[in-house]
């Protein structure tokens, strides 16, 4: 099994009539053996059009039964498959749709005008080559009039070219190959004990990389099911959870929190079915954490992924008495190790940029070979830009970005602190601190909130907060100031994009 199109062909044989795609909104389940027929006429459909095998294909959709067709099918089809972003649109999107030098680009109604717009930014070629298909979500695709014979796949072939989110920067096109998703998918399914019994609640979208590798393709590999909702919502969440029985849930730290703050009345006993829940793709707060397993008797599996690495970097331990709070674990199906400015490894518990090596991580960065280079040292190991250490037992930590780190008068600062500190606070539901440019210190300390839904700025100011931080963390790292907002600025992952608000 050493593509996504080998598992597909095993699927399609053992088990036909198993569950695949659950769609909560409409209830239209779709088998293995219905997905493959889709799959064939996706293909059929490339072969009619001359969209030829390693051609690039696009996609700029929610979340549905035949979303997941398009991600999955294309692969499978000897395609690569391009997510767009559904947060981008007009030079931002024009620039990816270019870059990415895709055919085709299926969207749906409600998103069909901000495709056009941005194609008509691209250059008159770009917009020669691109067509435009529009599709519903939640139609269950339809099959091929006869079996197509799909073109033979490598394990070495290109399968998703998956874009960055650009928050330090032009987004930049990671290339993966089937060889890199499937060993994070067979390690993820290793890892958590998946199986064809399992199936994941999953909101997470599709143009972001925990949707597509640990959401999508690990239960994909396991030869489990996915209930696939448009998009998170907290009013309906709990009602899947009873309608279609979960397993295991994928989540991000936005959304625990979100499910905190809600009034919702939900008796332990209804998530009997569910394992675990798994949180990744931001720093989850210890804090959170506890009050989350606490609250909901599902323990929560803390882990770590990137975009360059198929969504797989590190996770904490399935059993229980193993796991920490405020680490994402150990390395899951890859080397890692911490080093100083100069490249030197560092000794445990010191603080330095995180490296990794691994069957998973990107060959390369897509028609970019300066930025492929510099993100490899000559033995391979890719520098990712994250600040971190690891302690006596293995478990990482990460601190930061270091682009994002506070430099307050020579003293180096990890703004995560500053966010725990501030999420202490019983009145405050998100948190992001950062640094803005003082003519004193280099750089002081700013922090943007969330009030819960029932507390008030008059009830809970600036003042109030600025003191609980020093209390805690003392003078030097409290922000100085503290900025209320009714929602954080996020990427796709429900990460914050810390520098968008350092930048004003």
């Amino acid at each position: 099994m050493s593509t996504l199109q080998s598992i597909f062909t095993q699927h399609i044989a053992v088990q036909p009539t198993a569950a695949f795609l659950i769609s909560p909104e409409t209830g239209a389940t779709l088998s293995y053996a219905q997905f493959g027929n889709a799959v064939h006429a996706l293909a059929a459909r490339f072969e009619a059009n001359a969209v030829l095998k390693g051609e690039h294909v696009g996609f700029f959709l929610p979340n549905g039964l035949h979303t997941t067709t398009i991600f999955l099918g294309v692969m499978i089809a000897g395609r690569v498959v391009v997510p767009f972003n559904l947060l981008s649109k007009g030079s931002a999107l024009a620039h990816t749709i270019g870059h990415s030098e895709v055919r085709c680009i299926f969207t749906n109604a409600d998103h069909r005008a901000t495709v056009i717009d941005a194609l008509a930014l691209c250059p008159a070629q770009v917009r020669e080559r691109v067509a435009i298909i529009e599709i519903d979500i939640d139609q269950v695709p339809q099959s091929a009039p006869q079996v197509f014979t799909l073109p033979p796949v490598a394990a070495s072939d290109a399968a998703l070219l998956m874009y960055t989110s650009g928050t330090t920067g032009q987004p930049k096109g990671a290339l993966l190959t089937h060889t890199n998703l499937l060993h994070t998918g067979a390690t993820v399914a290793q890892w958590h004990g998946l199986s064809a019994q399992d199936r994941v609640l999953s909101s997470l979208p599709l143009y972001h990389i925990n949707g597509q590798c640990i959401a999508t393709i690990a239960p994909f590999i396991s030869g489990g099911s996915i209930i696939t909702p448009h998009k998170f919502s907290v009013s309906l969440w709990w009602q899947w959870v009873r309608d279609f029985s979960p397993t295991w849930l994928n989540v991000v730290p936005t959304i625990i929190a979100y499910l905190l703050n809600d009034d919702a009345k939900c008796a332990r006993d209804e998530f009997a079915a569910i394992r675990f829940a798994r949180s990744a793709s931001a720093p989850l707060p210890p804090e959170q954490h506890r009050a989350f397993e606490a609250r909901f008797g599902i323990g929560v599996i803390e882990a770590m992924g990137m975009t360059e690495c198929a969504s797989m970097v590190f996770c904490n331990p399935q059993e229980n008495l193993r796991r920490k709070y405020g680490t994402p674990g150990l390395p899951c199906g890859v080397e890692a190790k911490v080093i100083d400015a100069e490249g030197h490894t560092v000794a445990s518990g010191a603080t330095g940029e995180l490296c990794l090596r691994g069957a998973n991580v990107m060959p390369e960065y897509f028609n970019a070979p300066e930025k492929s280079k510099a993100a490899f040292d000559v033995h391979g190991w890719l520098r990712t830009g994250d600040l971190g250490h690891c302690d006596a037992d293995g478990f990482y930590f990460v601190t930061g970005r270091i682009k994002e780190l506070i430099i307050k008068g020579g003293e180096n600062i990890a703004p995560r602190e500053i966010d725990e500190a501030l999420l202490l606070h019983p009145a405050v539901l998100e948190a992001v601190a950062y640094g803005v440019p003082d003519k004193n210190y280099g750089q002081t300390i700013h922090a943007a909130i969330v009030l819960k839904s029932h507390e008030s700025e008059n009830t809970c100011g600036a003042d109030l907060l600025i003191a609980h931080c020093i209390n805690i963390i003392g003078n030097y790292k409290a922000p100085s100031q503290i900025r209320f907002m009714q929602e954080l600025p996020k990427g796709p992952s429900g990460k914050v994009q810390r520098l968008k608000l350092s930048e004003g």
